[in-house]
């Protein structure tokens, strides 16, 4: 998926007329921005830069913005949130784009929906480079996106330091990214799970939801491994209960839901959208038969771990292999 990470059109000189960043990856759009902010000073260090919210781009604010001036000075213009621009703006910048102006950058930063699809038909064909930023809903996303930040930087890390990174931090890629940045800085030579779990893996709430995750996507043995890592680490048996039961309950909860927008489901469940996508990957495999073994499980743990049992290990691991096998009971019905 890489490729559609750091997807850019043939014409890829950041000085082109006009830029394109479409997607709702914040990160991304911030970077699309200031890869042509950085490119306009080093051609020129006395560079203007105006950076606009679609409030601030009124009808006739771009033209005077972009009407040539004594000094020819080099101008970047960003628009952020161009598809809110109101429809007497959009007229403005579509007639910008059939005739640039020297010396003037402009950069859209567009969502990419339907909404203001007009302008966006119009960038792309009056030839913008385009910078396409997507939201990274998916592990595998994030994995690459690990991957390609080492390698930007000329480092090299291990494919489990980078699952390790991406299991630890989770889905927020500025997290992700000054992650990357503070390993590079503080460690020399190859970045390795070991080095991942110092900085990040201890984290007890990251890794009791590390465990819940592997376990009611049916990966046993990962689960098995990370409940181990998260016990050595010192993380209390009881927080991992807690995140095993929150799991199963998720899991639960959106499979009676009715069917819906994320945005929606998670008013109505109580999540996070981001956790509902999540969870619909996790549901897969898994019966309402299943969830009630699974929660059983949990609760038979929950009392072994607080006391009503001599060994709280075995009482973790015992349900953790009685969760992921309940994830699997479609499959194997």
């Amino acid at each position: 998926m890489l490729g559609a990470m750091a997807r850019k059109t043939a014409n890829d000189d950041p000085l082109a007329p006009v830029t394109l960043a479409v997607g709702q990856e914040e990160l991304l759009l911030d970077r699309a921005v200031q890869e042509v902010v950085a490119a306009a000073k080093a051609s020129d260090a006395d560079t203007d830069v105006r950076d606009l919210t679609p409030d601030q781009l009124q009808p006739g604010t771009l033209a005077e913005l972009t009407s040539p001036s004594l000094f020819a000075e080099r101008k970047v213009v960003v628009v952020r949130n161009a598809q809110d621009l109101s429809a007497d703006t959009i007229k403005d910048v579509k007639a910008y784009l059939g005739a640039p102006a020297e010396e003037i950058t402009l950069v859209l930063l567009h969502a990419g929906g339907a909404k203001g699809k007009g302008l966006l038909d119009a960038a792309r064909k009056a030839g913008a480079r385009e910078v396409a930023c997507p939201k990274m809903t998916k592990p595998a996303d994030r994995l690459a996106f690990v991957r390609q930040e080492f390698r930007v930087v000329g480092r090299s890390a291990t494919p489990e330091a980078c699952q390790a990174l991406v299991d630890a931090i989770g889905s927020d890629l500025r997290e992700l990214a000054s992650a990357v940045s503070q390993l590079v800085a503080d460690v020399e030579g190859t970045i390795d799970e070991a080095v991942v779990g110092r900085y990040y893996t201890g984290r007890a709430e990251a890794s009791s939801f590390t465990v819940a995750d592997r376990a009611v996507e049916g990966r046993a043995a990962e689960a098995l491994e990370a409940l181990r890592w998260s016990l050595a680490t010192g993380v209390a048996p009881v927080m991992i209960t807690s995140a095993l039961a929150q799991g199963i309950r998720a899991i639960g909860k959106l499979s009676s839901a009715r069917g819906g927008r994320p945005a929606d489901l998670a008013r109505e469940l109580g999540m996070p959208p981001w956790k509902i996508d999540r969870v619909r990957q996790q549901m897969r495999g898994w019966t309402p038969d299943g969830v009630s073994v699974a929660l059983r499980a949990v609760a038979e743990a929950d009392a072994g771990v607080k006391g009503g049992g001599d060994d709280p290990e075995y009482a973790l691991e015992k349900a953790v292999v009685t969760i992921a096998r309940a994830a699997r009971s479609r499959g194997r019905g």
